[in-house]
């Protein structure tokens, strides 16, 4: 009797303890079926990149998945080496910034073949036959920029400063504004005094450029600076020979610096791209994509091999006249900080 009731307290710890084992490999089941999402970065330098991070990141943690966030600091073998820890981390996609739209579509081929998924997020990879391209309509942007300023200013002297020969958009805002200003060059309105590409969009450039125009003697009445950094680099060079506010002046990104130079008069205007909506769907189409979904895209883009399924949104040009409906009223930025430097007897009304 006594052999029954120990081999029967055997049994029953043998049940607790394989029901223990169960529960736990079940949790590491869960575990392991989380959604990871890589977010890859090129640098935070840059003003928009921030926000576009924290709407992705809560959007992503909003619907249940992990995010592993990855700062390339301007680096292009950095980036592709966070790609590789990515892939040793297991996630199931990779939403990527690209520094470099070249030298960074290799390893993104191998960890597609893998069986990550790729979204290019706001910039495209050059051959990187990525699984979906999420953006603005860039070559629009461009347009907006070149088209405002041209009308302004249909005749004189034009400086244009490009953005980073690295990033593929830095090329789709050149064919947009180029595109509005060439027929006015070709008919001997407009003549383009510099054509310039600023490496890793660095104002610095903006500044030189301008500077040394000036210096020489030249006359400038428009420049189109490809975003608002380098926009800020060629001001910069107009404020410190008083020449600010005299010269007409594009950027775009909508910082906040720029919505402040632009009440104030010292900048033309900016694009605006409603980066909240880019970021919360590209959250919820990576997560998405890691469930299997089907991507659902009326638009694609060539990337130099591989037509990609492209989901764009569309830019909004800003300038005094709008800056409360379009900015302020979308939440961008608060009425007290876009009108810091301004009395506020003078601020518009919300």
């Amino acid at each position: 009797m006594k052999k029954v009731l120990i081999v029967g307290v055997i049994i029953v710890l043998c049940v607790i303890a394989g029901l223990i084992y169960f529960s736990r490999d079940s949790e590491k089941t869960v575990e392991d079926d989380k959604i990871k999402i890589g977010l890859m970065v090129d640098s935070l330098v840059i003003e928009r990149w921030q926000k576009d991070r924290d709407i992705f990141i809560s959007r992503a943690k909003a619907l249940g998945a992990e995010v592993l966030l990855k700062n390339a600091n301007e680096d292009a073998q950095l980036q592709i080496q966070q790609v590789r820890e990515l892939m040793e981390a297991r996630v199931d996609v990779i939403v990527i910034i690209p520094y470099d739209r070249v030298s960074i579509a290799p390893i993104l081929k191998q960890a597609k073949r893998e069986g990550i998924k790729i979204i290019a997020y706001d910039r495209l990879v050059q051959k990187g036959d990525v699984d979906l391209y999420m953006s603005f309509d860039n070559v629009k942007v461009g347009q907006l920029m070149g088209a405002s300023i041209l009308e302004n200013a249909p005749t004189g002297n034009y400086v244009v400063i490009n953005g980073s020969p690295k990033d593929n958009n830095a090329y789709m805002f050149n064919e947009g504004y180029m595109s509005v200003l060439q027929p006015a060059v070709d008919a001997g309105k407009i003549e383009i005094l510099e054509n310039v590409w600023a490496e890793d969009w660095r104002e610095l450039v903006a500044y030189d450029t301008i500077s040394t125009l000036v210096d020489s003697g030249a006359e400038i009445d428009a420049i189109i600076g490809a975003n608002d950094d380098l926009a800020e680099g060629a001001i910069r060079a107009l404020l410190e020979r008083q020449l600010a506010g005299h010269v007409l002046v594009s950027g775009h990104d909508a910082n906040l610096s720029a919505c402040q130079r632009i009440v104030e008069g010292t900048q033309t205007l900016t694009v605006y791209k409603p980066i909240k909506k880019l970021a919360q769907n590209a959250a919820e189409m990576a997560v998405d994509l890691a469930m299997g979904k089907a991507i659902s895209s009326d638009a694609f883009i060539y990337d130099g091999e591989f037509d990609v399924p492209f989901i764009k949104f569309e830019p909004t040009l800003v300038d005094a006249s709008n800056m409360v409906t379009e900015i302020i009223g979308d939440g961008f930025h608060l009425l007290e900080e876009v009108y810091r430097n301004i009395p506020q007897s003078e601020w518009p009304k919300p």
